[in-house]
């Protein structure tokens, strides 16, 4: 194979915001926290975290709704952004003990942390009760254990219970978590008679995907609900409509288009293969053809973050029909959101060392770098964003750009850091750094593994007025 052949490779661009610039000129910086640390490191500043935030709470002022913003820990664990949610005046969602542990260490304050876990224990319910942090309900076993907490504990603990089935055009909106509408009313009725140390303060919910009719349905049948208990006189503080705004990655949907439509072209054998031995990224192909789309992030959208916020916000409800903002200002309710991946949105890179360069048995130019697979993953079949290339030398006698793929440490056939075929500046060579845009939401942290007994990568920030890469916490 001709390794300076781009016939299979399409690009896309990533959007890189211009602390990452000012990064990428500090070479020398990655290069020594690298020796000192290891392969790879993962950087991030909060600057980009701050602007999230911010364009969230824009959007809420704008409808001039009463609000809180509770940022996902789950999508990075950083303590570092947590305790700059808080200092925005936001909360922090916690989903383990671990999670919840280590913000009420940092100083985080009880009451604007919310604890959501999938699964909750005796020991991660004593100390949300303990410590009087506000408690997502998810199912009866829970609710029955937490009951015998607060007795035994004598704490009067808030409540908040997650929804689940919701309906759209008769269909039912499938979902593993949280209570029937029915269900709910029939708990929250118990916890309010009850009069004991459980006391109800919200619904929530969370949907799977990324479509504005739904969570409009979703947030139609909650204020259903909320009517009526509120005619029980059983009062609703707050509606969280939990996370999922979607994050744009790239800078061209042009380029987005391109290679999905040229993927399945490469999966049919109409052209050269985009991906390592052709692999389909989910994709279903059969004698009829193919079927099904890439089973990947759409990393190119222009419904994202705040925009995607208001669109749910601007939407008509043919149920009460009027504009969702004012269905939730005349009930006085405060609006939550968790979102994690988007308030993380430029706010880390993952830098990792080309260790050597070769060709495998079918002659694809493979570069190995200092990192695992686990370093860069999500639920995404690929993360389909261009990497930078960083040379550390000029002049060599191999300038001419070459593509590739990048593999990793793991004793594995498939230990691919990336599927799709990459391009790099120039031939790589061994010290090279690698650096891999926009990873702080999910892919640096949420599938890590110590598998091989690898160490975990190392977590900093980048102090631009400093020029200096200090350790999180």
């Amino acid at each position: 194979m001709n390794f300076h052949s781009d016939s299979g490779y399409l690009p896309l661009k990533p959007i890189i915001h211009s602390w990452i610039d000012s990064l990428i000129a500090r070479k020398d910086l990655m290069l020594d926290k690298i020796r000192k640390e290891d392969s790879p490191v993962n950087i991030h500043s909060l600057d980009p975290f701050v602007e999230n935030i911010q364009t969230y709470q824009c959007v809420f002022q704008k409808y001039k709704l009463k609000h809180k913003i509770y940022f996902a820990r789950k999508a990075n664990k950083c303590i570092s952004f947590a305790q700059q949610a808080f200092k925005c005046g936001q909360g922090v969602d916690t989903a383990s003990f671990n999670e919840l542990e280590q913000c009420l260490a940092a100083g985080i304050p009880a009451s604007v942390l919310i604890l959501t876990a999938a699964v909750k224990n005796r020991k991660l319910l004593e100390l949300a009760v303990q410590s009087q942090v506000t408690i997502v309900l998810d199912n009866l076993d829970e609710y029955f254990l937490l009951k015998e907490i607060v007795e035994e504990k004598q704490k009067n603990t808030a409540v908040v219970i997650r929804l689940s089935g919701f309906t759209l055009n008769e269909k039912q909106l499938h979902s593993r978590f949280g209570f029937s509408l029915v269900q709910a009313q029939n708990l929250i009725e118990e916890i309010h008679l009850d009069a004991g140390l459980l006391r109800y303060s919200g619904l929530h919910f969370h949907l799977n995907g990324y479509a504005v009719d739904e969570r409009v349905a979703a947030i139609e049948q909650s204020i259903r609900l909320i009517d009526q208990l509120d005619a029980m006189g059983i009062g609703t503080e707050s509606l969280d409509i939990g996370g999922g705004f979607l994050v744009n990655y790239l800078k061209e949907g042009e380029q987005w288009a391109a290679f999905h439509q040229e993927l399945k072209l490469a999966v049919l054998g109409q052209r050269t293969p985009l991906t390592y031995l052709n692999d389909s990224l989910g994709i279903v192909k059969s004698e009829m053809g193919i079927q099904g789309e890439p089973s990947v992030y759409p990393y190119f959208n222009s419904n994202n973050k705040a925009l995607f916020l208001e669109r749910i916000l601007k939407s008509h409800s043919e149920l009460f029909h009027q504009p969702i903002h004012e269905l939730i200002q005349q009930r006085n309710l405060e609006l939550r959101i968790e979102p994690g991946r988007s308030l993380v949105d430029q706010a880390g890179v993952t830098v990792a060392t080309v260790l050597f360069r070769k060709a495998d048995s079918a002659g694809n130019f493979l570069v190995g770098i200092e990192m695992n697979r686990s370093q860069l993953r999500s639920s995404s079949a690929d993360f389909l964003v261009d990497p930078i290339h960083l040379p550390l030398k000029s002049g060599n006698q191999h300038e001419d750009p070459c593509f590739g793929f990048l593999v990793g440490a793991y004793c594995l056939e498939q230990e691919l850091i990336l599927k799709r075929r990459v391009k790099f500046d120039k031939f790589p060579e061994v010290g090279d750094l690698i650096l891999f845009p926009n990873t702080a939401g999910y892919m640096m942290h949420f599938f890590e593994s110590e598998a091989h007994r690898f160490n975990l990568a190392a977590n900093l920030f980048f102090d631009q007025s400093e020029g200096s890469l200090i350790k999180d916490g």
